[in-house]
């Protein structure tokens, strides 16, 4: 039905999506696993944080499978390139990812304040580890990795786990976590009354505070600290074979900024991003905590928009060998593939959507301390 020009441009909007989707729904699981050690201060209120998302964090990983399903099957190259290069870091991300199936099914199980505490911060880890990492990640992306290819597209990461932590993206990997932090404390006073609503609010305002200054503070660096961006200066063909190969890349100072020269209207992204922040911080603090939660997502939506409107139509950009770059014309599968997955998508992506709505329906409303200890039994 498309032409492969479109399908490419397709599917760079849909693993968009799915990234988003993945930061708004286990993104707000994961900030509540943050601030659950501060924001519960007995062990029935944090079985109160635990019962917001205990029902269906489980559910919201389906955007985080889906997403590194779309990449594996969208962008071959860029898959395997990047479990290459971050091996060691997406380790870390699922040893850190352990503790949240088991510290949400054993942390009840056993009624000793030492267990419980021990499960709390494994939760805490599960919850803080992955979105700083991520964040991490794309700081790295943005300055380039080093790798690059043979002649039979194998391709060699050139670099070490220690310099993906780099100052810049160090200072990224804070924007992430802050991010989440503040989504996840909108939710949980959204979910929340009383003296844990209170903290959870502090929390969401202080971490919303903390993104935006991390934000701009990137932008700033990444404007005129000296990371040069990425362009390609020869004629590419969109209708191709992909062909990461065959292309010429410069870096240029101003690379990560001419999108937005060329397309003004870009500006909007950065600009939820820093607005939605501050926006929810208001909310949340009048109360106003559904709307907050809705800020909240608009910061984000902005947050991970700005990388990509900066970046595009670079994905994984080469620091050590330019011209083997991957990007949104020459790293995808097939025409037949990206079709395929296009109709399974516009099959599925709906059921996933209407279930997540109405889970979210049936599970609405307040949790409390009283409900807790009616219902001591409960799984969380």
């Amino acid at each position: 039905m498309f032409d492969y020009e479109t399908y490419k441009l397709i599917w760079w909007l849909l693993v968009g999506v799915l990234l988003v989707g993945f930061a708004i729904m286990d993104g707000h699981d994961m900030g509540v696993g943050t601030l659950l050690p501060f924001v519960g201060r007995s062990d029935n209120e944090r079985r109160v944080v635990i019962n917001t998302v205990g029902p269906h964090w489980d559910g919201n990983q389906v955007w985080f499978i889906t997403g590194g399903g779309a990449i594996f099957a969208a962008w071959p190259l860029v898959y395997a390139t990047a479990f290459s290069g971050f091996y060691w870091a997406m380790m870390a991300v699922l040893w850190a990812l352990f503790f949240r199936p088991v510290g949400f099914d054993y942390r009840s199980k056993i009624q000793d304040p030492r267990w419980r505490s021990t499960w709390d911060w494994g939760l805490f880890i599960g919850g803080a580890v992955p979105p700083m990492i991520f964040g991490v990640a794309f700081g790295n992306l943005l300055q380039g990795v080093p790798f690059g290819f043979d002649d039979y597209l194998v391709s060699t990461y050139t670099g070490s786990f220690w310099q993906l932590l780099n100052p810049f993206a160090l200072l990224a990997g804070v924007v992430a976590s802050a991010m989440l932090t503040m989504h996840g404390g909108m939710y949980l006073a959204h979910r929340t009354e009383g003296a844990i609503q209170q903290r959870a609010a502090t929390g969401a305002t202080l971490a919303a505070l903390a993104m935006v200054a991390a934000f701009v503070g990137a932008g700033v660096w990444l404007r005129f600290g000296g990371i040069e961006g990425f362009v390609i200066t020869s004629v590419i063909d969109p209708n191709a074979v992909a062909d990461p190969l065959s292309k010429t890349v410069e870096r240029s100072a101003d690379g990560w900024w001419r999108n937005y020269a060329r397309l003004p209207a870009l500006w909007l992204l950065p600009a939820f991003g820093v607005a939605g922040a501050l926006m929810a911080a208001v909310l949340v603090r009048a109360r106003h905590t559904l709307s907050a939660f809705v800020a909240s997502a608009l910061a984000i939506v902005g947050v991970i928009g700005t990388a990509g409107a900066a970046m595009f139509p670079f994905v994984m950009p080469s620091s050590s060998m330019p011209d083997a770059s991957l990007t949104v014309w020459d790293s995808v599968s097939s025409h037949l593939t990206l079709g395929l997955m296009f109709w399974a998508t516009l099959i599925f992506m709906p059921l996933i959507v209407v279930y997540t709505s109405w889970a979210y329906r049936v599970m609405r409303g307040k949790v409390t301390v009283a409900q807790i200890q009616a219902n001591d039994h409960t799984a969380y």
